[in-house]
């Protein structure tokens, strides 16, 4: 039996569909981050909101929820710094069926921990009990970050180009997408077997490219163009949201070892290689884009990293071979 995210549940089509229609009333929408510019100021806020999907349903499933947390915080500043923002605050919204005080103060410390390693501030939140809207002691997370970056400073992907080299950051596991897919080829005997990969916290970059922006983007040529958080879509949809018109990326597969855990979920579930390198981020948390001069010494600057792909010339996209 062949499994697919669609075929788990998820549209990633139809999402794009409803931001595709959405971008009619609101044009600057689709970036990893909204932008406010502060009038007066030199500087933009940027916004981000984000979950944690179906990855809850395994931290209920092994009652494990001290990082949790993390995936949250990691889901929303990993955008921010996409844009080469500086995460500044969080807020969490934390709704449930019937409030465990002890089981919420340990989603919360993961949250804490999140924000101590984007050297962010946990300002407030919300937290909602809404009897018989979840089940038994079942949550969802929501989270809400702002940042600063300075006007002129910010990383679009706008100039990437022919020649441009992509740079490919390791992730922890599968961070927090396409558990839909991960649980529709898993038991729960299998999700408990492997819920230590599959809980892994999802990696924050912010402090490592913050300081290599801090780094290569000092004068008046970048050599940092752009940055993708490898996430819901994974290389195809991620990385096609910051190209120009005229760019086509080339990703090369065997540029990387993928982690075992991916190959376990695609050899058991017989998931076609599209499908799964549009669901799973495979093994690469961060893609960022470089002028091809720079490729080897911002290689070394990222501990782990690979150079897994190019940019030519020709139709927007992507392509993995």
């Amino acid at each position: 039996m062949t499994i697919t995210y669609k075929k788990a549940g998820v549209n990633i089509d139809a999402g794009n569909e409803l931001v595709k229609r959405i971008k009619k009333n609101l044009p600057k929408i689709g970036g990893f981050g909204g932008l406010f510019p502060l009038n007066g100021t030199k500087y933009n806020l940027v916004s981000s909101t984000d979950g944690v999907g179906t990855k809850l349903k395994i931290a209920f499933l092994v009652d494990k929820h001290d990082t949790v947390g993390i995936d949250l915080v990691a889901m929303n500043v990993n955008d921010l710094i996409c844009c080469g923002a500086k995460p500044l605050f969080f807020l969490d919204y934390f709704a449930c069926g019937k409030l465990n005080v002890s089981l919420a103060e340990q989603v919360i410390k993961g949250i804490s921990n999140g924000c101590k390693q984007a050297d962010s501030q946990l300002i407030g939140g919300e937290t909602a009990e809404m009897p018989g809207f979840y089940q038994g002691e079942e949550y969802d997370l929501a989270g809400f970050s702002v940042g600063v970056v300075e006007k002129g400073k910010e990383i679009t992907g706008k100039d990437i180009k022919a020649g441009d080299a992509v740079i490919g950051l390791p992730s922890s596991g599968p961070h927090s997408n396409g558990y839909s897919l991960i649980r529709k080829v898993f038991s729960e005997k299998e999700l408990k077997q492997y819920s230590k990969q599959l809980l892994a916290p999802t990696k924050i970059y912010v402090k490592e490219v913050l300081a290599a922006l801090k780094k290569f983007n000092n004068g008046k040529k970048n050599k940092i163009v752009g940055l993708a958080h490898i996430t819901g879509g994974s290389f195809y949809d991620k990385i096609g949201r910051i190209l120009p018109q005229d760019a086509h990326v080339i990703i090369e597969k065997k540029s990387w070892k993928v982690p075992e855990i991916f190959e376990i979920i695609r050899k058991k579930g017989n998931v076609p290689e599209q499908d799964i390198y549009r669901t799973l981020n495979m093994g690469i948390g961060m893609a960022i884009f470089v002028r091809p001069d720079y490729a080897g010494e911002i290689k070394k600057y990222f501990k782990g990293s690979k150079i897994i792909g190019y940019v030519k010339k020709g139709a927007k996209g992507v392509e993995l071979v």
